[in-house]
């Protein structure tokens, strides 16, 4: 039976800030110049990159955004739920292998929306991370709890239980 403690050692994983454990396994080499990218961006970036990320039960991803779209990729594990605050709100998206239960192998977050996630079923979740264009630590916004609760006072509960 594999377990996160296994994960995080045969595949080499690091304490990522948000929470969790994580290795970078691609970076492309194409790059997209800054001037194409728009104006959020100040410099040149990769087309994509890819990490290996896991959640162990107990663990959290807090509340974060990017400048990049991002794909989260089902690889082994339980289930988790992300949840995503933007203009429309709350949006709840559930990630694991029990399709018949409404989850998804692939969750995909926009650019510039606020998101976390928690194991909901089993003992880990292991999932591939895709961002585009290329993930920078500089495009990373770990959020405050009380601007968020400020910006999203509905969701105060789930803010506070995630940042």
């Amino acid at each position: 039976m594999f377990t996160a403690e296994y994960w995080a050692d045969k595949l080499n994983l690091a304490p990522h800030p948000e929470g969790g454990y994580y290795r970078e396994t691609y970076r492309s080499a194409s790059i997209i110049p800054s001037g194409v990218l728009g104006e959020e961006y100040s410099e040149s970036r990769c087309t994509s990159t890819a990490i290996y990320f896991l959640l162990g039960q107990g663990d959290k991803s807090k509340f974060h955004r990017l400048k990049s779209d991002e794909a989260w990729i089902y690889n082994s594990g339980g289930s988790a739920e992300i949840f995503m605050l933007g203009k429309h709100g709350l949006k709840i998206e559930k990630i694991g292998p029990d399709i018949n239960n409404g989850e998804s192998f692939q969750v995909f977050i926009p650019k510039n929306v606020w998101f976390a996630a928690k194991v909901t079923r089993g003992d880990y979740l292991l999932i591939t991370c895709t961002v585009a264009p290329g993930f920078e630590f500089n495009d990373f916004e770990l959020a405050e709890s009380q601007k968020l609760v400020n910006d999203f006072p509905d969701y105060r509960q789930i803010i506070n239980e995630l940042t």
